[in-house]
Formats: structure tokens, sequence, C-alpha cells
């Protein structure tokens, strides 16, 4: 068994046993179910932790584990949930690109966009967790905007003109852009985004209501003049963009094209939404500072999170935002959920606070490189006619173009070849500009499983060859 999903399969392999046991029987002990089932003794404790979470069995610690006197009985009778239909009649919401993870049991996975488990902090993490947890005020109601020492150091990191009352600490990035689309804009107005574009902000604005309108980028990024277009003929009040490694193509706005694009915004009476994913993400060259640094009138709303250099399940982020803004953004926050869980605000600044934070960012800006350079030299080796629109200086992915007559079939081609990608029209909010690809560097386990990737992305490529 993969210890990804062996805890779930053995505790289905107990309960199927367990069906012939009279109730007050003792299972086997868990050193004979670790032998007996060749897994590892976290497997067995999460299998019986789930098993009694369901009534099935009853752990007495020191004496073992029983069936229970009263065991779940399981309801064959399928649920009439067709009254549903009525009751959610007015409110539609078709998450569409939501990034919903699928299953990829055997794949070499490129997809997705998280670190791999080799990539990620995880002693840190696990020391800044345990630190956190010693406080003696670790369960204690944090503040509604944050611990002051968290808003301290992503005040700090957006630029010197940023105060710690400037932030406002979230529950990761995510959370953060559905707060400012709601917050910002009224249900069916449009909001201005980058073509392509990540497809959680997508599935966010459309969750709030907003209709995305697509504004054309070129090998520089988002185009101020079709900006400004966009601004004057929709009159929205919202832009979202990605100006640092941009996700999908990696590009990072030239310094004269990030000022020009806030006095687009600024000059429309509208707000820029700076999504800054991967700041932390950098393979090596000095990384441009924020728009919001160089914001001094509240037009930039900045976005950061902690989950992409660190962990998907660090779910530590903060906006920051200046003027009349934050207070609904504050407001907001008292109605969805009063604050962000005080442990892990803690771990987040343990994590950050220690030397292990800055060596494990030198450790991953070297390895992103190295990934992504061998990505793109197999790449151009094995599939010629696959146009990588970009080396990126940071992020996590290469966009790719495939050859005219190509469709989006070829996430498919991949996936029969044992490679999960990301199909390329997932992250257009309208009609995509051709077909292509998102390849991830980061998730694969090391280089070897990256280069065996790419063999099987050839042998997908001669696939749709031949079909064409």
């Amino acid at each position: 068994m993969s210890d990804g999903s062996s805890s779930e399969e053995l505790a289905a392999i107990l309960r199927a046993e367990i069906a012939a046991f009279a109730p007050g029987d003792r299972l086997p002990s868990s050193r004979d179910l670790t032998k007996r089932h060749a897994v590892g003794p976290a497997t067995v404790a999460r299998a019986i932790a789930l098993l009694a979470a369901e009534g099935t069995v009853v752990t007495r610690p020191g004496s073992g584990t029983y069936v229970a006197a009263r065991r779940p009985q399981a309801n064959t009778r399928p649920a009439d949930t067709s009254w549903q239909a009525v009751a959610l009649a007015g409110r539609h919401f078709d998450p569409g690109t939501l990034d919903t993870p699928r299953v990829t049991d055997g794949l070499i996975v490129m997809s997705g966009g998280y670190l791999h488990e080799s990539l990620q902090p995880t002693k840190a993490l696990s020391a800044a967790l345990a630190r956190a947890a010693r406080r003696p005020d670790a369960w204690r109601r944090a503040p509604a905007a944050g611990l002051a020492p968290l808003r301290t150091i992503f005040a700090r990191s957006a630029g010197s003109g940023v105060s710690p009352r400037d932030v406002l600490v979230t529950s990761g990035g995510q959370a953060a852009l559905s707060m400012v689309f709601r917050a910002i804009a009224a249900p069916g107005g449009p909001v201005l985004v980058e073509s392509p574009t990540y497809p959680g902000a997508l599935a966010a604005a459309r969750a709030a209501g907003l209709q995305p309108v697509p504004v054309p980028t070129d090998d520089d990024g988002i185009r101020p003049d079709l900006l400004a277009d966009a601004f004057e003929m929709t009159k929205a009040r919202l832009l979202y963009c990605q100006p640092t490694f941009h996700n999908p193509t990696g590009a990072l706005l030239p310094p004269g094209r990030r000022r020009q694009i806030v006095d687009i915004a600024r000059a429309a009476g509208a707000f820029l939404i700076e999504d800054d994913f991967a700041r932390h993400l950098g393979h090596g060259r000095p990384v441009p500072p924020p728009l919001i640094a160089d914001d001094s009138d509240g037009t930039v709303l900045y976005v950061t999170s902690l989950t992409k250099p660190a962990s998907p399940s660090l779910r530590i982020g903060a906006v920051i935002a200046r003027g009349p803004v934050m207070r609904r953004l504050q407001g907001m926050r008292l109605v969805d959920d009063f604050f962000i869980a005080r442990p892990f605000q803690e771990a987040a600044i343990e994590l950050l606070s220690t030397p292990a934070w800055d060596r494990h960012l030198r450790a991953l800006s070297a390895a992103l490189h190295e990934r992504c350079t061998t990505l793109a030299t197999a790449l151009a080796r094995q599939i010629p006619d696959w146009t990588i629109t970009r080396i990126p200086q940071g992020g996590l992915h290469l966009w790719v173009r495939l050859p005219p007559g190509h469709t989006d079939t070829a996430a498919d081609a991949a996936r029969a070849q044992g490679v999960a990608v990301e199909s390329g029209d997932r992250f257009f909010p309208a009609e995509p500009s051709g077909a292509h690809l998102r390849l991830s560097f980061a998730a694969t386990a090391d280089l070897a499983e990256l280069t065996e990737g790419v063999r099987g992305l050839a042998a997908a490529a001669d696939d749709l060859d031949h079909r064409r």
C-alpha cells in the first residue's frame, strides 16, 4: 500500500473483517496489524482512528481495540434530494475551472500548484508547530486582524511604506481573494483579469457574482493599452493581476509597465488586486518589489500567502490595504470567521523568525531553478514542436503552446501515458488563444521522475500527431 491512501484502505479491510466478529471481540494488536498488512504504525493508528470515529470499534488505552457493541448500519435507501433543485433556484454558481484535486495514483504528477513534499520544509514546520503549541497563550482568542508579530512580518516583506496596521491575516491566499472580491464589487459587476490567469481567481470572482472580463497579455504580461480600453468600455472598478511570476505564463512585468498599470487603475478610480503568491519562489535573481511598495493612495490591494513556499496545509496569508476598504475587509472577517486560528499563526511566526526559513528559501530557489532548466531542456530535445513561451525567472510552471491543430485533448493524451498535466483551456476567462498546457516542475519527487514525465509527454505528442 502507498502511504497516501493506505489508512483508508486498511480501514476498509478491517471493516470487512470486523463484520464477522461479535460485539466486544478484541482486534489484533497494532503490532500484529503492522506485520500482517505491511504498513507502518502510523497507518494502523489512523485506520483505527477512522473506525473509532464511525463507531465501529472502541479503543481502551492500555487494553486494546474492541468491536463496538452497536455498529453503524449502512443506509441502503438512496436519499431523495430532488427538492433541492427548487430550493436552490435563483442563485446559480458554476465553479467552472475551480482547481479540484484529481486522482493521480500511479501517475507522474506535473499538475497542481504546490511543492512536492520533498521540497517542503517539513522538519522546520513540525518544529515551529511544536514550539507554538508550548506557548502558554497558544489557545487564546487571536485578534481579528491577526497577531501583531505576524502582521509586522507581512508588512516588512511588502515594503517600507507598509505598516502592520495595514495588514489583515487570512487563512491563505484563496480565502483572501474571495474576501476581496466580495468586499469590493457588487454582484453582476465586471472584474478585469489577465488572459490567461489563475483559475482559482476566476472561480472566486464568479462565486461573488462578478463577471470576469479578459485583458490580453504579451511577453511582458498584461497589455497597458488594452487595459485602459477595458476600463473605459466596462467601467470596471476592479482589476486582478499577478505582476510577479504570473500563473500560468511565468511573466514578470517590467518596471515601466508595473508603474503604468497602477496609474491606469488609479485614473479609472479602480482597485488593483496584486496577487503576489510567488514572491518566495524566485530562481535566484533579484525579485522586484511589490506594486504596493510604491502605492501611496490605496489603489493596490495586496494578497500574499505562505502556502506556496511552505506547505498547502499552512493556510496563512494576508491582505494589505489602506483606507476605508480595510475597515470593510475587517468587517467581513468578523462576519466570516471572527479570526484565524491562533496556533497556526503562532506556528507561522515561529517558522518565519528562524534561520531555518532563510535556509529553506535558498535551497528552494536553487532546486526550482534546476528543475525548471531540466524540464525546459528535456522538452526542447524530445518535443521540439511544443513551444515554451518563456523560461521564467520564478514560479513553479512552464507554459507550453501546442502546435496548430492540437486541442484540449492533449492533457487526456498525457494522462493515458501516465502523466498528469493541466489543460490550458481552464486558465482562460473566455475563449482560449490557442492550445496550451501548464507543466509543473515542482510537483514531481525528483529530477529523474521529471525526466520520465517528459518521456511520457513525448509519447502523448506522438499519439496526437498520428490523430491529425
